[in-house]
């Protein structure tokens, strides 16, 4: 079954757009951000919009109270209207006043009673001389206050102005009531807020287009990506920097740190990514030539600096962002992989050489030994065979007998067969002895220093004041807490002022493009397991290094009896 999920961004666009409209409302950003907005919009101004009309609707009721007492008022106060009270039939003198009042006011009624709530006018004249209904009376014949009540009365409930009608004495005789009708007052109400109302749903449908437009901005700023879609490339971008063997560090049009992946802080050796984020990347970084690629925009491609005590080589490229730089990227990666690789494939070579020449000289013996049986000169050619046999016995039963590691065994004797091939004369001291296996790493660290010091040890020999008798000697022992390697030579020596570059990557006293890293390596090879090398004057004339490794480097012995 195929993989069919999408991991371009292009795949990405074509497989939301192909995705069953049976979830459409369930994933489309759009009208998640177009929904959450206008209805968060919507009930903001609802909310504001019911206070509004509420307070306005309050406002309204108490105004139409206000009117109606003073309505009452200026009619308690009108002289015909105290003066009716003292005729005989002061209906026939207030009736026509207060129904004059009514109309000119729009009033529902202008009702005067007397001290014992007797209408003396109502709009109905068969009501006339019929107690006052509603029950909120008192407060105007008994206490003499104004007020404003609502009650219903003969003719519904209605938003009532009382007050007293006093004589020219003081005293309370009467009372005017003046009502305007609630459903009058609530039409009232209606009318002055349905403005209010429509505005509010006008701003609803504007905040419906403006979270739509919003919503259609979002979705092109995030090019046309879901948030689970944008979540997921994010998570993909994260594991993809993480994984990858190359150092990447990211700045921001000001310089700052804005991405450091884990090969980059262990590369560097910086503390956690939380802390560095943000600083200026001089700070972390100061030979960064980052910054000359945020001011000129311009890449770079394998170039070689130093990192700490790195060399590295660095790729530059700015962020555009429609033309403008937003920031820049530097990619690096260590040149000692570089060099460890060449040092390898160098090796490798070596030892294709080496098995070239060993079956070389074993030809040319095979063929001696095959001419000395056609003529028939069966005891010398018995001689040589034992002569060969007996030197490779000799030399596989001391290193049998002295080193318990067979991969060195196999180093060692690899570089015996090399040496000889040289015409070099290579001697393992007698006293030398490796009592406990390796372990991988040690394996490949003394792999990588015996190698070199041989190889180095008979290039000067043959290129010594005693060429013709070039000679090499190496000494190795794990007795103590370390390992001890010496390898010394009949050559040249080494001049008192290279002492100090010797170790040094790319110083060399050979010729071409491939010297200054043998001696380079073993120094740092001995500096992270614990140990050094020196260099110091030979017996035999030339150069003596003197290689201390940590015993770490040696398996634990095997404690358990063997089966």
């Amino acid at each position: 079954m195929t993989n069919s999920r999408p991991r371009t961004l292009a795949e990405l666009q074509r497989w939301r757009r192909t995705r069953t409209k049976r979830r459409w409302y369930k994933r489309s950003f759009r009208l998640q951000v177009m929904l959450l907005v206008g209805l968060l919009l919507a009930g903001m101004l609802l909310a504001q919009g019911a206070y509004l009309n509420h307070r306005k609707a309050d406002i309204i009721n108490h105004q139409m109270g206000e009117r109606a007492l003073a309505v009452a008022k200026t009619v308690a106060g009108m002289p015909q209207i105290v003066s009716a009270f003292a005729t005989p039939e002061p209906a026939m003198i207030i009736q026509p006043l207060a129904e004059r009042v009514r109309i000119e006011t729009g009033a529902r009624y202008v009702v005067v009673g007397n001290a014992q709530s007797i209408r003396y006018s109502h709009p109905v004249p068969e009501r006339l001389g019929e107690a006052m209904v509603g029950g909120d009376n008192d407060q105007a014949l008994i206490y003499g206050q104004s007020y404003v009540s609502e009650a219903t009365g003969t003719l519904g409930t209605a938003m009532r102005g009382k007050t007293p009608v006093w004589d020219e004495e003081g005293n309370i005789i009467g009372l005017v009531s003046v009502g305007f009708m609630m459903d009058r007052v609530e039409m009232d109400v209606a009318r002055y807020t349905s403005f209010g109302w429509a505005l509010v749903g006008l701003m609803i449908v504007l905040g419906f287009a403006g979270a739509y437009w919003l919503s259609q901005h979002l979705k092109k700023v995030i090019l046309g990506l879901e948030p689970y879609e944008i979540a997921r490339l994010a998570m993909e971008k994260e594991a993809i920097l993480q994984s990858i063997h190359e150092g990447i560090l990211a700045v921001n049009r000001d310089g700052h740190i804005t991405l450091v992946n884990q090969q980059a802080k262990r590369f560097l050796n910086l503390p956690d990514e939380h802390v560095i984020l943000g600083l200026p990347i001089q700070d972390v970084v100061p030979n960064t030539r980052l910054l000359e690629v945020l001011k000129h925009g311009e890449q770079e491609f394998d170039q070689q600096m130093w990192l700490g005590d790195h060399p590295a080589i660095v790729n530059r490229v700015p962020i555009l962002h429609e033309g403008e730089i937003e920031g820049a990227v530097a990619t690096f990666r260590s040149r000692r992989e570089i060099v460890d690789l060449s040092q390898a494939l160098t090796q490798a070579s070596r030892d294709v050489d080496m098995l070239r020449a060993q079956a070389h000289e074993f030809s040319n013996k095979l063929y001696t030994i095959s001419g000395l049986l056609q003529l028939e000169r069966i005891d010398e050619a018995l001689a040589l065979i034992h002569q060969e046999t007996e030197r490779t016995q000799a030399q596989m039963s001391f290193l049998m007998r002295h080193v318990a590691d067979t991969v060195l065994s196999g180093t060692l004797l690899g570089k015996l067969t090399r040496a000889r091939e040289l015409g070099v004369t290579l001697e393992i001291d007698e006293q030398s002895s490796l009592s406990c296996p390796l372990t991988p790493t040690g394996q490949e660290v003394m792999m990588s220093v015996v190698g070199n010091l041989l190889d180095n040890a008979c290039h000067a020999a043959l290129n010594g004041p005693n060429s013709s008798m070039p000679s090499v000697r190496l000494f190795f022992t794990d007795l103590g807490e370390q390992l001890l390697l010496e390898v010394e030579d009949n050559g040249p020596g080494v001049l008192p002022e290279h002492a100090e570059s010797i170790f040094e990557e790319g110083f060399s006293t050979k010729t071409g493009k491939h010297s200054g890293i043998g001696l380079a390596l073993v120094a740092r090879l001995c500096r992270q397991h614990g140990g050094a090398i020196t260099l110091e004057e030979s017996e035999l004339g030339g150069a003596c290094f003197i290689a201390v490794l940590d015993r770490s480097l040696c398996a634990e012995p095997d404690t358990h009896d063997s089966p």
